[in-house]
């Protein structure tokens, strides 16, 4: 009997008009965040898309309705940009770049954070996060002193010189993520492996880096992304066209003093990071715990 009359009070206090309107109105607020967040990262992609596709009497046009297409598209701006420029160049060099980069940050951040996280000598947390602080020394501090290095190895003008330098960012980084996996991985998985016959770097390879695959695709991602955006390094080493990145050759060569080539800049960059956003979405659950596993453990 008692049970039976808990159950009819939930029912009445779920059913009744003042639960009601905060059930509605919680539930109001919550989708009008989501909606905010969502037009909050949608709408540059939509911007992007509808600019790269607007006619040039549509885009100019004072009197029309900017967000939408008010004449028909077309598809001369990215023709432009593709037949007119380097521009398919410039991305190969981008995939260069990067490709290297991450093997070059792979090869040289797991060792040492893996040094860090299982050795025990003086300063080691200190020394983890020196690393991690020389990640934070804007560019614009280093480019000095590495263009004297750049051109002292003779890599001036070359798209080798970036492949040289944007590890020096990358690498921090990425050491001090990977700490915080490698410290996630039970010793004694390490030690059974060695029981049975593993060396350390056997270890490393057949137990600690599978356990820690999220890690590194999270590093992957992570180097691979910085590459593709920086800026102010490729501008400072690379002046050759045929060795541009993306960055640089759709600034330098789609801005011509006050003129701003709007629909073709808009292509360049839709083109370069529609790719970019979709490998986000597909390893958005491996990256969200690679941020955050690594970064509590």
């Amino acid at each position: 009997m008692a049970s039976t009359d808990l159950v009819v009070g939930d029912f009445a206090i779920e059913h009744a008009p003042g639960h009601r309107m905060r059930r509605f109105f919680s539930s109001a607020a919550f989708w009008l965040t989501i909606g905010a967040f969502l037009l909050f990262a949608v709408f540059p992609v939509y911007w992007m898309f509808v600019t790269t596709f607007k006619q040039i009497n549509d885009l100019y046009s004072l009197d029309e309705n900017p967000l939408i297409f008010n004449l028909a598209p077309t598809l001369e701006h990215v023709q432009f940009l593709w037949d007119q420029t380097r521009y398919p160049t410039w991305l190969v060099n981008t995939v260069e770049i990067g490709v290297f980069t991450v093997i070059i940050t792979l090869l040289v951040s797991i060792p040492a954070a893996y040094a860090l996280a299982r050795s025990r000598f003086p300063g080691s947390g200190t020394l983890g996060i020196g690393i991690f602080l020389t990640y934070l020394i804007p560019p614009t501090l280093l480019f000095l002193p590495l263009s004297q290095i750049v051109v002292g190895l003779g890599l001036i003008n070359t798209r080798w010189s970036l492949v040289l330098v944007y590890p020096t960012f990358t690498i921090p980084f990425c050491t001090w993520l990977l700490m915080g996996f490698f410290r996630g991985v039970p010793r004694e998985m390490t030690e059974a492996a060695r029981v049975d016959g593993c060396s350390r770097l056997g270890a490393l390879f057949r137990v600690v880096l599978p356990v820690s695959l999220p890690g590194i695709l999270t590093v992957v991602i992570f180097a691979f992304t910085l590459t593709m955006q920086e800026y102010v390094y490729a501008l400072t080493f690379v002046s050759e066209q045929t060795e541009k990145t993306v960055t640089l050759g759709v600034s330098a060569d789609l801005i011509r003093g006050d003129v701003f080539a709007w629909s073709s800049l808009m292509a360049g960059a839709l083109i370069i990071s529609v790719p970019v956003a979709i490998a986000y979405n597909f390893f958005l659950d491996t990256f969200v715990k690679g941020i955050t596993g690594g970064a509590v453990k």
